[in-house]
């Protein structure tokens, strides 16, 4: 990490796909810092300064295959989810936006009107040197609430969950939409419930691959459960006593279930 007479100019944010390498140690995990990439560079591969992290200018740069697991290495490559359990809070965190960027530059070097390649005139924005259209990082907006009934609170299992845990009714926001009148369309269509007493309660960015999570809190009002079958496998209304799987704590469903745990909400 470098000494106060010397510091290591930069942090190395450096994927392979969806896959993040880290440093290892006997004790603790970190994303490589150092004066030079901790990888070869590829011809084709952008280095992108995504911001500051302990002091650090960081970099993000694309490799096209993953760096080999053995022993006598001090790198390992992790997919990002993963990595929440392994790295400091502040390294995931970046890794998250470095992750987006990385997505963006490889999802934007033509111009959609008129095939043009593109042109990076900041760290976050190209442009078209043909038609002068400018092009930004696609954050997607998604709603996610905790439904509160007496001393219960309604679970659902997603199609698309990879594992068994249930989490919180979501959605993505559509045209025209604000974010609340999402919440109560998406409870109406998964679960045609009505609800009440809407709360916001916190956001968070959510880079699989590029959205942001708006969180809110509600009460049940009227109606019966009925899931909307290609979303949903299973739902129904938990208490604290008969919880079943819960989502990771990475995840703002996470949290909104543990503050309403804690009482807080």
């Amino acid at each position: 990490m470098g000494t106060k007479n010397t510091p290591i100019p930069y942090a190395w944010f450096v994927f392979c796909n969806n896959q993040l390498l880290i440093m290892r140690s006997p004790n603790e995990y970190h994303i490589p810092y150092g004066e030079q990439p901790p990888t070869d560079v590829p011809a084709d591969s952008t280095i992108h300064t995504i911001g500051t992290i302990n002091g650090h200018t960081a970099k993000a740069y694309s490799i096209p295959n993953p760096i080999p697991d053995n022993a006598d290495n001090i790198y390992i490559m992790v997919e990002l989810r993963a990595s929440f359990d392994l790295l400091p809070e502040n390294e995931y965190n970046m890794g998250g936006k470095a992750f987006q960027i990385l997505n963006w530059d490889k999802n934007s070097r033509y111009c959609p009107m008129c095939g043009v390649p593109t042109t990076q005139v900041s760290p976050i924005a190209k442009c078209c040197p043909k038609c002068k259209q400018e092009f930004y990082p696609r954050i997607s907006p998604a709603i996610i609430v905790l439904i509160k009934k007496e001393d219960a609170i309604l679970l659902v299992h997603a199609r698309n969950f990879k594992g068994t845990f249930k989490g919180l009714v979501a959605g993505f926001l559509e045209p025209g939409e604000t974010l609340e009148e999402c919440v109560y369309r998406e409870v109406m269509e998964e679960t045609g419930l009505h609800i009440k007493n809407l709360k916001y309660f916190g956001s968070q960015s959510w880079p699989y691959p590029g959205g942001i999570m708006v969180g809110y809190t509600a009460e049940y009002e009227s109606g019966t459960i009925k899931l909307q079958d290609e979303e949903l496998s299973t739902g129904g209304f938990y208490r604290r006593d008969n919880l079943p799987e819960l989502p990771k704590r990475l995840s703002i469903a996470r949290k909104l279930i543990d503050a309403w745990l804690e009482g807080k909400v």
